[in-house]
């Protein structure tokens, strides 16, 4: 039996361990990759922590995790004929089974570790031009903004758009909305750092949450418009209410940081006289991802400043620490087994 290294999650006990497992080998249908490189989500941090609860799919009480993954192909299923040895791609962050969506490192064995198996459907091609780190995080990082956005939200060029939480997905967000013509784009968070960051990355005006004149100066920001979308990427409550006050006629919330708190609308009557909408987001379409391979492979992106630091393997619990607690203002971790 030959064996890898992976980094564990024991659901009981919340604990992460780098262990040494069997390497797994590809079925039919599908591929083994050698991990070049995983990154590390806020969603990673919070399965780990205990707060997203129990994967609903999930078989046992253990796993590997990370869902955003790239390599390199180093074996084949034996009926695997679009694919070859040696081949650099990139994952989907799930698979489609039983007409459900399974989350990549939440529901089944995931990227923290020197091999990955995938599913032929959720394996994409990677240009030469494109770095593995850079790469991995397109799933999630990038795609779940993106369908957010183009999809979710709608946006059309020249609207307005505000972004709650300039991390990982939201920061991604400020580029996107910039590279769909939404204008202004506003960027919202409480930590400074944050802030400058978003305007470094595109956005015309970055806020405090906390601002005694926010409503004032996104007024003046959109001409008196205000937003035509707004995206919750923060997760936290009191956001839907701060959106909702700045919110153009027909205007959208879209709600893509998780929270799991009830939804209150403090104001029906104006709600509903402003014919608001609250739309919620999760995940993306499976080809959001060979989408924005292709943005970035034609110069259309660039996310070579979105790599904060890449670890490896054996750092991976640093890392989620880092990430939880926010040392150094990253952007995306990434691990390399």
């Amino acid at each position: 039996m030959t064996l890898m290294r992976a980094a564990r999650l024991h659901l009981p006990t919340h604990t992460l361990t780098i262990e040494e497992v069997p390497r797994p080998t590809p079925g039919p249908g599908h591929v083994l990759i050698e991990v070049a490189a995983a990154g590390v989500c806020m969603s990673d941090v919070h399965l780990i922590d205990g707060t997203l609860g129990r994967p609903p799919h999930l078989q046992g009480d253990t796993v590997t995790v990370g869902h955003e993954v790239s390599g390199t192909i180093v074996e084949l299923g034996d009926d695997v004929t679009q694919f070859t040895l040696g081949q650099r791609v990139v994952l989907q962050a799930g698979d489609i089974r039983g007409g459900q969506m399974h989350t990549r490192g939440v529901d089944f064995d995931g990227g923290w570790a020197e091999y990955a198996l995938a599913s032929v459907e959720s394996v994409f091609p990677l240009p030469d031009s494109l770095p593995f780190e850079q790469a991995a995080i397109i799933p999630d990082a990038v795609s779940t903004p993106w369908d957010a956005i183009v999809r979710t939200a709608a946006v059309r060029p020249g609207e307005a758009a505000g972004v709650w939480g300039v991390g990982g997905l939201g920061a991604h967000a400020v580029q996107l909305l910039r590279a769909v013509g939404a204008f202004p784009i506003v960027a919202v968070d409480p930590v400074a750092a944050a802030r400058g960051r978003a305007l470094d990355l595109g956005a015309d005006l970055a806020l405090d949450s906390g601002d005694p004149t926010f409503r004032e100066q996104v007024l003046s920001v959109t001409k008196g418009r205000a937003l035509n979308a707004a995206f919750d990427f923060a997760g936290v409550t009191p956001v839907h209410e701060q959106a909702l006050s700045v919110l153009a006629p027909e205007g959208r919330l879209i709600l893509a940081g998780l929270s799991g708190r009830p939804l209150v609308v403090n104001d029906s009557t104006m709600f509903s006289y402003l014919k608001h909408e609250i739309r919620g987001h999760f995940g993306t379409k499976l080809d959001a991802v060979p989408q924005l391979v292709e943005l970035v492979g034609g110069g259309r992106l660039d996310f070579s400043r979105s790599i904060t630091d890449v670890l490896p393997l054996e750092k991976a619990s640093v890392a989620v620490e880092r990430l939880h607690t926010k040392e150094g203002n990253p952007l995306r971790l990434v691990l390399k087994p």
